[in-house]
């Protein structure tokens, strides 16, 4: 009892020769299909380098485009061949050209000769299968594709459209379900005899020749027609990623295909030297005997398409970069944004970093400049102080900031005065914590020795510019954790809302706070606020601040305490 390999080659030549070579000094017959575009002296030369080669022949050539059905026509050729020339093969098992087989073919034969009725081949129901990717399932069998997928892309889904709009179908053979799996397949001469001589051979072909991408469906669809046993599953290991197209193997992948266990593995590069030696000149360091097992390595090609795919959060890629909410995640890591609290504090900065240990920056925003944390002139990754620098793209300022500072809580200021175009970003950014003062804005202005008409005025502007950020972080869009308070709420009782900033940096365990930051003397800015209302601006934001008000409100006397009986 042999095996006969089937291979469908088109590109790569020697690299088919040598592994040919390797199939064939194992005791396989081998018969080769080379892909008709292939030009006919590289052909030729091809042939006469494997004549000195015996039980190695060579098929019909067809033209074998992707999806098409001329890489079935070339499989059934090459396999009639197979069957007539070797009366002794009873497995036949189809690779292609850039198919390594990855453990002695001894192992092979033996593993075949243990289970001389079953029939290896991936073969399962549209609906039961996760990995068609192009929006045809079913309609794969019932519509027809006179039009290249790749060529003529175009006529393609304007054939599908027109189908589907005029509800045209096709009939399905009777007594055929349609079955998808990977081309690539072993099966029993049993089988593949019953296949190709079948009297209703010429109707599955004219059936079968109309279908989108009928190698994946060809033979294993009529295999379970004809099949005493399957083993619903490939002998090669064969990864796709996300779009459908192929992984390839390369140099550094040696151990992870020694882990697969697997017989065969495609698609090689063809310059991976290492691979081509480690696993056909060294039989010594070859995989023990095992059951082969794919999903060793499934863990491993999940995470690379999951990386592929979300990607890190906060590191943005080429392929995501252009698209709003693509990204997995806006940042990296949790950061914490304060607007009004340098304002209202006179030693804010100083005193988070010190209870916190977190990296406690200015107004990072600012106009004139980034206010980097102890002044500095640049920061992790070369972020540089420039607004103009910054300005180009706010977003990418911010998540490179957060990323290139992972494991370091950093904190900054922001207000009406800085560059709003970061606001929905980070209202919709899951790792932000917002805490917000409104009106501390004005706290500057009352203590500045400006004309008044020019502090109404821009007491104005600011209060719109804070009020329409308000509006972004109350938005149902917004992720990020928000707090506010008006500016009078909050020096009612400033003590809680500072211990709850604290508490959710959660850099540095802190009891109660036993130190608080110096709050700015505010006596006068209760009429301050009415002045600005008598010269025909209302600050709403501040919230309710009575005209007679100092820093705090005066205190009611203490009622007499009264005996209840």
């Amino acid at each position: 009892m042999s095996v006969g390999i089937v291979m469908l080659v088109h590109t790569a030549l020697g690299r088919a020769e040598q592994v040919a070579r390797h199939w064939a000094a194992a005791g396989c017959p081998v018969v080769i299909h080379v892909d008709k575009s292939v030009p006919r002296q590289t052909h030729d030369a091809f042939v006469q380098a494997l004549a000195d080669v015996p039980a190695l022949v060579f098929s019909k050539r067809y033209r074998c485009e992707w999806g098409t059905w001329g890489l079935v026509a070339a499989s059934q050729t090459a396999s009639e061949m197979m069957l007539n020339r070797f009366p002794d093969v009873r497995h036949v098992y189809l690779a292609s050209g850039s198919c390594l087989p990855l453990r002695p073919v001894k192992e092979l034969i033996d593993y075949l000769a243990a289970r001389p009725r079953t029939d290896f081949i991936e073969s399962a129901t549209t609906a039961d299968v996760p990995w068609t990717v192009g929006g045809l399932d079913e309609e794969r069998f019932t519509m027809r594709f006179p039009f290249s997928w790749k060529r003529r892309r175009y006529l393609f889904d304007k054939a599908v459209a027109v189908q589907r709009f005029i509800g045209l179908k096709r009939r399905i053979p009777k007594g055929v379900v349609p079955h998808m799996g990977s081309q690539w397949w072993c099966l029993t001469r049993q089988t593949l005899s019953a296949i190709l001589q079948d009297p209703k051979r010429a109707a599955y072909d004219a059936y079968f020749r109309h279908v989108w991408i009928p190698d994946e469906s060809y033979f294993q669809t009529l295999a379970r027609l004809y099949s005493t046993q399957i083993e619903s599953r490939s002998l090669t290991l064969s990864k796709f990623d996300f779009q459908g197209k192929p992984h390839i193997f390369y140099d550094d992948h040696l151990q992870l295909l020694r882990r697969s266990d697997c017989f065969v593995a495609r698609k090689i590069w063809p310059k991976a030297d290492r691979l081509y030696e480690a696993f056909l000149t060294d039989e010594a360091g070859a995989m023990k005997r095992t059951e082969p097992n794919p999903g060793k390595i499934d863990r491993v090609f999940a995470k690379a398409v999951e990386r592929r795919t979300r990607g890190r959060a906060g590191l943005y890629m080429q392929s995501r970069f252009p698209n709003e909410d693509w990204e997995n995640g806006v940042t990296a890591a949790p950061y914490s944004v304060f607007q009004g609290f340098v304002e209202l504090f006179e030693n804010f900065e100083p005193w988070l970093t010190k209870s916190t240990g977190a990296r406690v920056h200015g107004h990072l925003f600012a106009p004139d400049r980034v206010h980097f944390a102890d002044g500095q002139n640049s920061i992790n990754g070369a972020l540089s102080n420039s607004a103009k620098i910054r300005d180009y793209d706010p977003k990418a300022f911010l998540t490179n900031l957060i990323w290139n500072t992972r494991g370091e809580r950093q904190c900054f200021q922001f207000g009406p005065q800085d560059n709003q175009d970061i606001v929905w970003n980070i209202a919709k950014d899951p790792n932000a914590q917002v805490s917000v003062i409104t009106g501390a804005w004005a706290v500057p202005l009352f203590r500045s020795n400006q004309d008044f008409a020019d502090i109404r005025r821009t007491a104005a502007a600011l209060q719109k510019i804070e009020s329409e950020h308000m509006k972004v972080l109350r938005s149902h869009y917004a992720k990020a954790r928000v707090r506010i308070w008006t500016m009078a709420e909050f020096i009612e009782a400033p003590m809680e809302p500072l211990q709850s900033i604290l508490d959710e940096i959660g850099q540095v365990k802190t009891g109660r706070l036993s130190e608080v930051p110096k709050m700015a003397d505010l006596t006068g800015f209760g009429q301050f606020l009415q002045n600005l209302k008598n010269q025909g601006m209302h600050p709403y934001l501040m919230g309710d601040f009575p005209v007679e008000r100092g820093m705090s409100a005066p205190q009611k006397p203490p009622r007499k305490p009264y005996l209840v009986q």
